[in-house]
Formats: structure tokens, C-alpha cells, sequence
């Protein structure tokens, strides 16, 4: 069945017509395209040639209005580098929880990925900036990649991976628990911005589950319901 789907998808046949972000497909990828138009970060507040992982879910969720981007991406809508919901495991679910709730309880046997975020450190470590924030800790409820089965979906979610890597926190000061995010659609196709293909893409969901599990730090995924 999957087989089929790449198909047509392929063939150019419009069955991914009618989900958002369809018109972005073929854009290239960027890391961090998206800023506050002011150091530290100038990049514009709102772009459509260009998107990472994670601003190509926001501009589609947003729908491309940059007041909705803007509360999707800073909490309370204010635009501040520091007021940005740089993690999505402390910043970016609990202040989008208006319109993502996590249900991967609904197609599986979850666990609890416990994530501390110091941002604090990832400030000092990546950015270079002085910032007073207290690390935090968050249960992160996902589904293991051995208690994916077929999924049987009627719409479109959002969709988190999961990893659990020392060398990240290392690197970057903090630990982190979700390494990239996209959109399932009910027909089994991931759309996401990746980074490997320089572009935002349709992939076959489980084949993209695959070669993921190839490698032991990538865990599972977190499936997330637009509300």
C-alpha cells in the first residue's frame, strides 16, 4: 500500500493537494531562517523560499499570517531573541498548548523520555549571551519506535523525534529530547523540511522511521494532535 502511495506521489498525482504546506514542498532547506530582524539574530520574522524542521511546522500552522507565527514562536507573541520558544520540550509545547496536545497514548505504549533543559548554559554555550534562567525538567511522554505499529490516521499530526544523546549535551550545553519535527499525513507521508535533502519533502513515514532506527540514540516519536 505504501508502495502505491510513493507512486502516485511521484507520478506528480495530487493526493497531499488538499494538506497544508503542499505549496512549499521543493523549498529549500535552512538552518534557523527565521530571527527578530535585530542582532542577535537578523534574520526576518517571516520567510517562504526557506524553512529548518522546525519554522517550516510553524509557518504551515501559522497558515503563512505572521501574528500567528509570532505567537507560535515567542510566548505570549512578544519578539525577543530570549522570549523565543528555542525548546520544544519546555518552551514551544506548554505555550502552544492552545493548539497541540500530545496523544501518542492513542496509538500505543508510550514512555517517559525525562529531558533538563539548562538554558542558561545553551545560551552562554551556543550564543555567547549572559541569560538568568533555572534549568527545567520535563517528562516527555513518546512512543517508542519498538511499539510503532501501523498507524491508522483519519487527518493530519504533527510529528516529534525523539533521541537521547550524550554528545548533544556536550556540544551544546543542555540536553535536548526532540531532534526534529514534521508533518504525518493520514496517508502514511511525512512532510518536513530535511536538512539531508536541502529541502522541504513528502517521504514515506515508516521508511523514514527506518533508517532513523538505525541508529540507538533515536527513540521514538511524539505524535501531536492540531487541535
Amino acid at each position: 500500500m505504501r508502495a502505491v502511495l510513493m507512486l502516485l506521489l511521484l507520478a506528480g498525482c495530487a493526493v497531499n493537494s488538499d494538506l497544508p504546506g503542499q505549496s512549499f514542498l521543493g523549498a529549500k532547506y535552512l538552518s534557523s531562517p527565521l530571527g527578530e530582524g535585530v542582532p542577535p539574530d537578523a534574520d526576518p520574522t517571516i520567510r517562504f523560499d526557506a524553512f529548518d524542521c522546525t519554522t517550516f511546522v510553524e509557518t504551515v500552522l501559522a497558515n503563512g499570517d505572521i501574528e500567528k507565527l509570532n505567537k507560535i514562536r515567542y510566548k505570549n507573541g512578544k519578539i525577543d531573541f530570549l522570549n523565543r520558544n528555542h525548546f520544544i520540550e519546555t518552551d514551544w509545547l506548554k505555550n502552544n498548548s492552545d493548539i497541540v496536545e500530545n496523544v501518542s497514548r492513542n496509538f500505543g505504549k508510550t514512555a517517559i523520555r525525562t529531558v533538563v533543559i539548562n538554558k542558561q548554559s545553551w545560551f552562554k554555550t551556543v550564543h555567547n549571551i549572559d541569560a538568568d534562567f533555572m534549568p527545567e525538567t520535563v517528562k516527555l511522554e513518546y512512543l517508542p519506535y519498538k511499539n510503532l505499529g501501523d498507524l491508522e490516521l483519519n487527518k493530519m499530526y504533527v510529528v516529534l523525534f525523539v533521541a537521547d544523546n550524550q554528545k548533544n549535551r556536550d556540544k551544546i550545553g543542555t540536553d535536548i529530547g526532540v531532534v526534529h519535527m514534521g508533518f504525518l499525513l493520514p496517508n502514511g507521508i511525512l512532510r518536513h523540511a530535511s536538512s539531508a535533502q536541502g529541502m522541504v519533502v513528502d517521504v514515506d513515514f515508516y521508511d523514514y522511521v527506518n533508517q532513523r532506527q538505525k541508529t540507538k540514540t533515536n527513540i521514538g516519536i511524539v505524535i501531536l494532535e492540531i487541535k
